[in-house]
């Protein structure tokens, strides 16, 4: 199968991992790639074993009369806007099997009557209303994507949206390695107010044990004037590290403290804990009840932080043999692709 893959415009599909949905990019592109597809990355970069088609970079600026307009969105979300466009002028010139999209802008979804080929979209995201109108508008052409929702949760969040099937992310099982846990917790993933890892500090700090934070840092004032007031007495932040340094922290980890301050739609850092031998703590909002039950982690209620300290001591129990096991049987690169392999047969036939 020829495979478009329609990735991230503002990162590239490279580690250090930006966050989440590149990381799942790489491993389900890569995966791909070892079963004989021809894959191509349409994005920001890419270092792995499929191609990559570079967007237009994020650099576009409208011209000084451009900006005269009064609504003119910032030069940023126009950058953005620009390269996707590029993305799907390219893709109606060339002849892939199918199109996948990857991605949370919403001109990939719209252009799905306009691409010679059929589109699978993942929903990677809760909705948004431009996301709603493209889906809105897709739905009603020749040839609507197929849709996919990483979560239940998320999928649920989409209604009256048809979703055609939900798909858990997968993490690569021979980089996320078992190990033998250690004294303290860990918290890995991108530093924004809505990651909350303020408190998965705090509480830390209720259940006397130390933490270490790995992550890129998205929101620089929120870490100035939350995070780093918080560090120091056993709580560290040890920066944006690759993938192989990062797993062998959270292997290393007695616990994996997740805090979604939104309802996050699916949370790979889940997986990624459980893949390691290494039990979850977090916060009960958006899939993560789909994701830990009683033998791999505790969920408490969101924003508890009290109850989030007393969950990190019973989590600390959840016996890790147990913890590999789980994310073998559900989460590993292999499942996830047999689903998506599956998918793009259906969309394809759908489509003949």
């Amino acid at each position: 199968m020829d495979l478009a893959i329609i990735a991230s415009a503002r990162f590239p599909i490279a580690e250090p991992f930006a966050g989440g949905m590149e990381m799942h990019t790489f491993v389900l592109a890569s995966e791909l790639t070892r079963r004989g597809h021809h894959v191509t990355v349409y994005g920001a970069g890419g270092d792995g074993p499929f191609d990559v088609s570079v967007m237009a970079p994020l650099d576009f600026v409208p011209t000084v009369a451009a900006r005269q307009d009064v609504s003119t969105l910032p030069e940023a979300v126009m950058a953005e806007h620009h390269s996707y466009l590029h993305a799907i002028v390219q893709l109606a010139g060339r002849e892939h099997d199918l199109v996948h999209v990857n991605a949370v802008h919403h001109l990939p979804f719209a252009s799905s009557a306009l691409l010679p080929c059929p589109m699978v979209g993942t929903l990677h995201c809760p909705p948004t209303a431009w996301l709603e109108s493209a889906l809105v508008i897709s739905a009603a052409g020749p040839r609507p994507p197929t849709l996919v929702s990483v979560s239940a949760a998320n999928a649920a969040s989409w209604a009256p949206v048809e979703i055609s099937t939900v798909i858990h992310n997968g993490v690569d099982l021979q980089r996320w390695k078992p190990g033998p846990g250690g004294p303290g917790a860990v918290w890995t993933g991108r530093i924004v107010p809505e990651k909350a890892p303020h408190l998965a500090i705090d509480a830390a700090r209720l259940a006397g044990v130390e933490m270490r934070l790995f992550g890129p840092i998205h929101h620089l004032a929120y870490f100035d004037e939350v995070i780093v007031p918080r560090l120091g007495r056993g709580i560290t932040y040890e920066g944006h590290l690759s993938l192989v340094d990062v797993a062998d922290a959270v292997a290393h980890s007695l616990v994996a403290v997740v805090t979604p301050a939104w309802d996050e739609p699916f949370g790979l850092v889940v997986p990624e804990a459980l893949a390691c031998g290494t039990p979850v703590a977090a916060f009960a909002r958006g899939a993560m009840a789909e994701l830990i039950d009683e033998h791999t982690g505790v969920l408490v209620a969101a924003g508890d932080v009290v109850a989030l300290g007393e969950a990190i001591t019973s989590a600390a129990g959840r016996d890790r043999a147990t913890c590999r096991q789980v994310a073998v049987e559900r989460f590993s690169a292999e499942t996830m692709v047999d689903a998506y392999e599956a998918t793009f047969d259906a969309a394809l036939a759908r489509a003949a």
